[in-house]
């Protein structure tokens, strides 16, 4: 299908420059632009590509100013990164859906199954299980008994839901996550360790997206929860009974240790590591790596272990690199002063 620089710039509220019949069918990334693609530049670093892309249409912020030349449509936005959001939401959602149950899957009759539902290959629905209307569930998905799954959720191949466990509506689940895993729950005894049975649940609600290979675990007692508008990344853990706030986002392999809270529009980078029962406030953006032992207050930017603010952490840093000089130039002043000692007795 096939939509002109005009209607694009009507659907995402932009300015064309150029051709307002120029058409695309497809996308590309401005630097592998193709005649009929649509592309974006919000990052200054590929702006050298825009004079030469061979892209139909290219959306820009509208401050962007020209140094040169182009010979490309433009759509001009407040925000290009978010306007090509919304037309690959809009492309995505025009790609017909799966529906009906495969012959190979297992669903018991005991469960709930809603309308429009696709269940692929050998997936398995247990007891009690409710999945709602709209709802994908993609080859060897397994979901336990009293799994409550609400309506046009998407959950990929492999993915594994423990019994008891519950989502909202819109959730996806990339391959290979697991929800609902026990929690890693061991009291200590004279001989070895013995395991803490772990009887809640995980509660995800509406509009949260689970990246590959996640794991959130179950609770000892009470809730998990994931609440509505989170987005987590590739193999993140989240232990038992942790509250992850509305909007947050967190990048790939970052661990969240047990009992801990973590805000609303909280943003964390890669491999930071949280430790457990403590608390982090709304609006917390944490760099990659960072590593934190202790509660945190609303409304900071943070990096380093422990997280301290951008402008000592990196200024430390560069004291850092410098220490093996420096360890030299205080031992030769140690031994100046020693040598002085000794002459003045």
């Amino acid at each position: 299908m096939e939509f002109t620089a005009k209607q694009i710039a009507e659907f995402i509220g932009g300015k064309v420059e150029g051709n307002e019949q120029a058409a695309v069918n497809t996308f590309a990334k401005i630097e592998e632009g193709q005649p009929g693609a649509i592309s974006f530049l919000s990052n200054p670093k590929y702006t050298h590509y825009l004079y030469d892309t061979k892209s139909t249409i290219v959306l820009v912020n509208e401050d962007l100013e020209l140094e040169q030349p182009v010979s490309t449509t433009l759509i001009r936005v407040k925000n290009a990164y978010e306007a090509v959001a919304r037309l690959l939401q809009l492309y995505e959602s025009m790609k017909p859906r799966k529906t009906g149950i495969d012959p190979l899957a297992f669903v018991s009759p005991k469960a709930t199954i809603g309308s429009d539902v696709y269940i692929g290959a050998f997936a398995c629905i247990g007891d009690g299980a409710v999945v709602g209307d709209g709802t994908q569930v993609y080859p060897h998905v397994v979901i336990g008994d009293g799994v409550k799954i609400g309506r046009q959720c998407l959950l990929y191949p492999n993915v594994t839901i423990y019994q008891g466990c519950q989502l909202g509506n819109s959730v996806t689940i990339h391959a290979g996550s697991v929800i609902g895993a026990d929690g890693f729950g061991f009291a200590p005894n004279v001989e070895g360790y013995e395991k803490i049975p772990q009887i809640g649940i995980v509660v995800i609600e509406d509009n949260v997206e689970i990246g590959a290979n996640t794991c959130i675990d179950r609770s000892t007692m009470g809730q998990t929860i994931i609440h509505r508008g989170v987005k987590l990344d590739n193999l993140i853990q989240v232990a038992h009974n942790c509250e992850i706030g509305e909007n947050t986002v967190m990048s790939a392999q970052v661990g969240v240790a047990g009992s801990t809270k973590v805000g609303s529009w909280c943003m964390f980078g890669g491999q930071v590591g949280l430790a457990g029962h403590i608390t982090v406030g709304d609006h917390v953006n944490l760099g990659a790596q960072s590593g934190v032992p202790s509660s945190l207050k609303a409304n900071q930017t943070l990096i380093g272990t422990p997280p301290m603010e951008p402008t000592p952490y990196f200024k430390s840093q560069a004291i850092f690199r410098r220490l093996p000089d420096m360890y030299k130039e205080l031992s030769a002043l140690r031994k100046e002063i020693e040598e002085l000692k000794n002459n003045t007795k």
